[in-house]
């Protein structure tokens, strides 16, 4: 049995590991593990860059991938601690974004500002509970190639956006959104559409 496999077969161990990683109370990892597993366990592809203000909160018992040529900009966050983020190739993550897995993005994806993508949720049905210590629900996030999302938009769990899709500045995304598309709004709903046909946009 690996490693991995016994500590998540022992609870008490697994706590122990747990508050090695990460104080109590808190999303993000201890200082050990930013300097020395961070820079070294995890894929960073050939010319990624990440900005010295940006946050990877990032833990070694999930995924996060940056592709070659991508770069995160200061002030962005990036937490894999409910799902794996694997970020593709020649991506640009903006000023101020949160990224929280499960995220799967995929090649020339183009975030501007302020955005938010989660893959987690917190339960609330328990009224004998705060929603903070409810059951967390993680749903996957798939962003395909060519993707452009505009500033201060909105991307919630279990959706996937489609390629070359492009999202109006400000819009939430709660429904899936087709490729070659345009969508806006909040909720967002899809205005124009590429027609192969006649090789231009036109209105949905």
């Amino acid at each position: 049995m690996a490693a991995i496999d016994k500590i998540k077969a022992n609870p008490r161990l697994k706590k122990i590991v747990h508050w090695m990683l990460i104080p109590g109370g808190e999303s993000r990892p201890r200082h050990w593990v930013r300097w020395f597993v961070t820079p070294f366990y995890h894929h960073r592809g050939k010319g990624a860059i990440v900005r010295y203000n940006a946050r990877l909160d990032v833990f070694p018992f999930n995924k996060f991938s940056l592709g070659s040529k991508s770069i995160i900009e200061d002030f962005a966050t990036i937490n894999n601690g409910v799902g794996d983020v694997i970020i593709g190739n020649n991506c640009g993550i903006g000023i101020g974004n949160v990224i929280i897995g499960p995220v799967t993005m995929g090649n020339y994806v183009m975030l501007a500002q302020n955005i938010v993508i989660s893959g987690l949720n917190h339960g609330y049905e328990d009224v004998t509970l705060p929603p903070r210590v409810q059951k967390v629900v993680t749903k996957q996030i798939t962003i395909n190639d060519n993707v452009w999302i505009g500033a201060n938009c909105v991307v919630t769990a279990g959706v996937t956006i489609g390629k070359h899709a492009i999202i109006g500045a400000g819009s939430v995304i709660t429904k899936s959104i087709p490729e070659y598309s345009v969508a806006v709004g909040n909720p967002a709903r899809v205005i124009k559409k590429y027609n192969f046909t006649t090789n231009s946009w036109e209105k949905a």
